[in-house]
């Protein structure tokens, strides 16, 4: 009898997959997957293991056309039990039974796993024993070293790396079979050697056109202190570079010359903001061409690339989202880091895709400080288990080091950051001390064109209202959809390249990565790292020989800082009163190292991650959905309320009331949408000012509840916009 993996509509079954093909493709992939990190052989065990199931007569009842439910999961990972020893069949367990619906709890005989593994009954897949020999693991070892004694958080790291090899090589195999043109389409990439020519190129013509100044000069030097530390083998490197030192191009090439010394295989740049991906994601675009560069978040939509016309440009940029098959991959600190404590198949199955690569973290200061502990362990794992490097880029560079083990403390690429520091230096920053909403007003109306950056979303609505009749003035929060901010961004940026009257009140928002170029920013009270945001906001091109930055403690109730942002302001406060410029590099040394001590071991894993790694690692027993649910950098529980902003907007609207396949449609309106807290959504519920579409889908139904001056109307709601990040 010849027992199959896939079926079609032909019924000779002359063209279906046989389960031998399918069994030994899959372990072939997965195990040149795993041999990256030195797992082939548990990776080739994994994929002969992984559908053993579909060797009842059963499955193939079900391939047939017999409506009955066939658990073909669990067979592979009963085998695994016992055949191997449990330090060797464990991790198969985990991999083989969650290759579907994704890696289980360990748990009990009433769950997870182990429940899984207890079923008293499964059909007869014995016949699996005329066609896979499998492998004999005795001589095989686990090969990762923990890292500061966490065995629990190395093996189970490894599992999910697996787990990643074997779900990608299913997923490659059956799309092989089933749909071989969408197949077909993958790793439509450009070697390695042209992209060095065309970045090579890129940076001639960059540098040749450059003005001979001192800036450029040093701009120079840090590209070249970039490459000459590129040299050294795969590791964690910290690049400290200050706002206009040219850090985007400069770790690029890091990252190029890096990779090519040592035999790497690909490039990600992990960034927090919208803003800012999609600014980096287009100069790589321009540089290395569309087909080689992938833009991976929630609010990319590959349909919208019109740049460079290449065949199934869409098509392919989709299928590399799914496992990050593509030489430059762009995403988001929340894409990153929530797949690496994923349990689930979609999201991990990209994450073999990070070993023996360069991954560069953009405005390292980001990292979610609730996190911190299991972020650094997770980079500390691909360092040390996976051959990768890490480089922590930022003007203002947290102390991460201290955080991390002795084996992975980070080697600084620029020889003297403190004299870039000075060189770039643009702004002087003073303290006002208190102010209530009357004086701040009154000295924001003597400035031509300044800049004010507060804590709340309230502040800057009352702010904002204060100000009529002072020339144009604008008001920028996360009450505004993306659409509407960025034709507002593009009207301050004509006033002030124009030198004409202009004053914005903004949340902190403009400060996550917007370009823009004011004399004066004034700063409601909060950590040093965002005052060196705002500050990035000042004299940015340095037309000024210094411009002014100051910093007040707001003495309205609108104005305080709230929770996360009061203890930062408190600690930011502690440095400003002792610290001559900020700044500095040894200030902002001093913030993170305060704000970490403050914080300790649980404000820095506040979901306790490692310890829920650690309590029973000796079995191997692991709560990997508990984790999944537990790690999530975005606060649960917004919703996303569209607004009919425009004519556009408008349109996409009663395109998606018709659509048979709404979420495809739902994409071209996220520049049309604004988050709100539960509260918020059903106060708009209670008003009936939302409509819903299909089932996930609310509307603004009344475009007089959303203001073309500060967008989404609400008296009742205060809050802070410390939400930016994307997914």
């Amino acid at each position: 009898m010849t027992y199959y993996a896939h079926s079609t509509e032909n019924p000779d079954k002359t063209d279906w997959q046989s389960l031998e093909d399918h069994l030994k493709n899959v372990a072939n992939l997965a195990s040149d997957f795993a041999r990256d990190f030195n797992a082939a052989e548990y990776a080739y065990a994994g994929g002969l293991l992984h559908d053993l199931g579909k060797y009842s007569s059963d499955f193939q009842k079900r391939l047939e056309g017999a409506n009955i439910r066939v658990d073909h999961s669990t067979a592979g990972a009963k085998e695994a039990r016992t055949l191997y020893h449990p330090a060797q069949s464990r991790i198969l367990e985990y991999i083989i039974s969650g290759h579907h619906g994704g890696l289980l709890n360990y748990g009990s005989d009433e769950s997870g796993l182990e429940e899984r593994l207890h079923k008293t009954y499964l059909p007869d897949y014995s016949a699996y024993r005329d066609e896979i020999a499998l492998p004999d693991l005795k001589s095989v070892r686990f090969t990762p070293k923990p890292i500061s004694k966490k065995i629990g958080f190395s093996i189970s790291f490894h599992t999910r790396m697996l787990y990643s090899c074997l779900v990608d090589a299913d997923s490659l195999d059956t799309e092989a079979f089933t749909q071989p043109d969408r197949s077909s389409l993958r790793g439509q990439y450009e070697p390695w050697d042209l992209l060095f020519k065309k970045f090579e190129d890129h940076m001639a013509a960059k540098m040749s056109g450059a003005e001979e100044n001192r800036i450029n000069r040093y701009r120079r030097e840090i590209y070249e202190q970039c490459q000459e530390k590129a040299a050294l083998p795969p590791g964690m490197f910290s690049l400290t570079v200050p706002t206009g030192g040219g850090k985007t191009l400069s770790s690029m090439a890091f990252a190029l010359e890096h990779l090519k010394k040592n035999g790497l295989k690909r490039i990600f740049y992990v960034i927090p903001y919208t803003s800012i991906i999609e600014q980096n994601a287009d100069v790589f675009r321009k540089i290395f061409g569309s087909r080689n560069v992938l833009e991976h978040h929630s609010n990319f939509d590959p349909e919208t690339l019109d740049r460079e016309n290449f065949v199934s440009g869409a098509e392919i940029l989709k299928l590399s989202s799914e496992n990050w098959d593509m030489p430059i991959v762009v995403t988001t600190n929340v894409q990153f880091f929530e797949s690496l404590f994923s349990s689930k198949r979609s999201r991990c199955r990209k994450l073999h895709s990070l070993a023996k690569s360069v991954i560069i973290l953009d405005e390292a200061q980001m990292l979610p400080t609730g996190y911190l502990k299991p972020c650094l362990s997770a980079l500390s794992e691909l360092v040390r288990n996976y051959g990768s490097t890490v480089v922590i880029c930022t003007a203002t560079q947290p102390k991460l080091g201290e955080l991390l083990d002795e084996s992975v403390r980070p080697v600084e690429i620029v020889r003297s950051p403190e004299e870039l520091y000075g060189a770039f230096r643009r702004v002087h920053v003073r303290d006002l001390g208190e102010l209530d909403d009357a004086e701040l007003s009154a000295r924001l109306k003597e400035h031509r064109q300044v800049l004010c950056i507060v804590n709340t979303r309230s502040h800057a609505k009352k702010l904002y209202d204060a100000l009529p009749g002072s020339g144009a003035c604008y008001h920028l929060s996360a009450r505004m959809c993306p659409v509407h901010r960025r034709k507002v961004l593009a009207e301050i940026k004509t006033l002030l390249e124009e030198g004409a009257e202009c004053r914005v009140i903004s949340t902190q928002l403009i400060e996550a990565g917007v370009d823009i170029d004011f004399p004066v920013v004034y700063r409601a009270m909060t950590g040093v790292d965002s005052i060196a945001q705002a500050a990035g906001r000042c004299n940015r091109e340095g037309r000024l020989a210094s411009g002014e930055v100051y910093v007040f403690r707001s003495t309205e109730p609108h104005g305080r800082a709230t929770s996360w942002q009061r203890r930062v302001a408190e600690i930011g406060e502690m440095v400003l009163d002792g610290a001559d410029d900020p700044l500095a590099l040894s200030a902002v040394g001093e913030y993170f190292q305060k704000l970490y001590f403050y914080e300790g071991d649980d404000g820095l894993d506040k979901k306790r991650i490692l310890p829920s790694l650690e309590d029973r690692c000796r079995e191997l027993a692991f709560p990997f959905e508990d984790i999944d649910a537990a790690f999530s950098i975005i606060d649960e529980g917004t919703k996303e309320i569209i607004i009919p902003y425009d004519d556009n907007a408008r349109s996409i609207i009663q395109e998606l009331q018709n659509a048979i396949y709404p979420g495809k449609v739902a994409r071209k309106l996220q520049g049309y949408t604004v988050s709100v807290y539960p509260n918020e959504f059903k106060e708009l519920e209670r008003a009936r000012a939302i409509d819903l579409i299909g089932d996930r889908f609310y509307v603004l139904k009344d475009k007089d509840g959303y203001s073309e001056e500060t967008g989404l109307l609400n008296r009742n709601f205060n809050g802070s916009d410390g939400s930016l990040l994307i997914i």
